[in-house]
Formats: structure tokens, C-alpha cells, sequence
């Protein structure tokens, strides 16, 4: 028998659904390419060259062609030289937290100096809060001194500096400084905090000797700023070397040299 005939008519598809579904699967394909083409532009090239460092890199070793891989060897590096018969290092603090008057330091007492004549070579660097200046260049007439950046390295090592090519003061727009040691802090913006870097020093002094020296601090024991913590070695026999060994070869060639000579008898 045949079935009955059913009036029901299917029902109608509406256009505007059809028409956002559409859409919709468009914007959809249209955002998979653009992230698909963004990774490609930066995400993937910038993996292979991570990876072809990786793979280049001597700590890995990919077996060739009927070859076992084997284990790369471990170069251990050369620890940094140190010596025992280094002059020992001092470390004071001056306060220097006045925002009008510079605190004179003189390397060879260790401590501030009171000054009236700011031409003498009484003083080697000055303070006032966080800038430095030295006893050289512009800010005076007659001082010698002048400063070098050695960078970042162990302060113990450092047992010889430089005796040329030292960097004395200049004249800036309003008063003078030394290009070494305007930027011997990092500062926090968040904080507003000063916190002194790692760097190593070296002087020459206003009468020409030597010395090298780190800062350690920017803040008082009550949290205020401008007390600044260093330390240092100084050489006050002339040489441009921090070694005991030094010290007593010109004590004993100086002792020699005031002993009075001995004329040979006549034959």
C-alpha cells in the first residue's frame, strides 16, 4: 500500500539567520587567519632562531649519522685571581645629606676634611648628597685628581690601577662634575630609592697618588639620604699597586738610599 500523502510543507528557512550565521563564520575564519599569520610573522621565526641557538649551542651535541652522541666536556671556569698580601680595605661613611655644601674626603686620613681654600690638595672627592665631584679639572686649580670607572669586577682582585688617561671635572650648564661618577647609583622610580652599583673605582688623589674604592650606601642609619658608605684601599707610597709587598720594598729602598756611602779603601 502507499503510504499516505503528508500536506505538511517543510518549513520556510529564515534569510537573516542564515545571513548572521554566515557572517559569523566568516569573522571567525577571518580572525583564525590573522592570528595564524601573526604567529607565523613573529612567534615562529623568533622559536627556530631560540632553537637553532639551542641546538648550535656547545652543551648540546647531536650524533651524526651512525655515530653515538657523546657527552660534551665541562670547562670549568677560571676562578678569579686573587691575593693575600692586598693592603686591607677601609670602609667609612660620610655624611653628606646637606643639599647646598660639599663634604671634602681625604683618601689618605680616611675621614672629612674641614677646608677654607678649595685650590688646596687637602681633599680628593666631595659630597653633597648624591653628587661627586673631584680635587681636578674645573672645580679646582691646582689638584691632580682624577677618576676611572673599572666596572663591574671582584674589589679584592683589583691589586693595580691605572697610572694615565684618568677623567678629571668638567664644567656643566651650572656647576661642575665628573663625568665617571654622575651615574653611580640605579634609581627606582617606584621607590624613589638610590641603591649604589657594583662598580669599582679608581683615583688618582689631588697630589697624585692612588687609590681604589666602591660605594656601599646612600642612607643614614635613620633612613635618611645622602650618608654615603664606601670603601677603599689607598697607596700612600706613590705606587699604583694596593700589595703590602710593594710598601715595604720602597720603605727598604728608601731606608737604603739615606744610609751614607762607604768609600772603597785606596790600594
Amino acid at each position: 500500500m502507499n503510504e499516505p500523502f503528508d500536506r505538511t510543507a517543510p518549513p520556510m528557512s529564515d534569510p537573516r539567520m542564515d545571513k548572521k550565521k554566515k557572517l559569523w563564520r566568516n569573522i571567525f575564519l577571518l580572525n583564525l587567519c590573522v592570528s595564524l599569520l601573526l604567529v607565523g610573522i613573529f612567534w615562529l621565526p623568533a622559536k627556530l632562531v631560540q632553537l637553532e641557538n639551542f641546538l648550535n649551542s656547545p652543551s648540546v651535541t647531536l650524533p651524526e649519522a651512525g655515530k653515538m652522541a657523546s657527552k660534551s666536556e665541562e670547562k670549568a671556569e677560571p676562578a678569579p685571581a686573587s691575593f693575600a698580601n692586598l693592603l686591607a680595605a677601609r670602609v667609612t661613611t660620610v655624611n653628606a645629606s646637606s643639599e647646598k655644601d660639599y663634604v671634602y674626603f681625604d683618601f689618605s686620613r680616611g675621614a672629612p676634611v674641614r677646608i677654607l681654600d678649595t685650590s688646596s690638595l687637602e681633599w680628593d672627592l666631595a659630597f653633597r648628597r648624591g653628587k661627586v665631584i673631584s680635587n681636578g679639572g674645573a672645580s679646582t686649580r691646582l689638584g691632580k685628581a682624577g677618576l676611572l670607572d673599572l666596572g663591574v669586577v671582584d674589589f679584592d682582585t683589583v691589586a693595580e690601577v691605572p697610572t694615565e688617561n684618568y677623567i678629571q671635572d668638567i664644567a656643566a650648564k651650572t656647576e661642575t662634575e665628573n663625568p665617571v661618577l654622575t651615574k653611580w647609583y640605579n634609581y627606582n622610580y617606584f621607590t624613589h630609592k638610590l641603591t649604589a652599583k657594583k662598580n669599582i673605582y679608581a683615583a688618582r688623589t689631588a697630589n697624585g697618588k692612588f687609590a681604589k674604592f666602591q660605594f656601599l650606601n646612600f642612607y643614614c642609619d635613620n633612613k635618611e639620604a645622602g650618608c654615603i658608605k664606601i670603601r677603599y684601599v689607598y697607596q700612600d707610597n706613590g705606587s699604583n699597586n694596593f700589595l703590602k709587598a710593594t710598601a715595604a720594598m720602597t720603605a727598604n729602598s728608601s731606608a737604603m738610599a739615606s744610609l751614607p756611602s762607604q768609600s772603597m779603601p785606596p790600594f
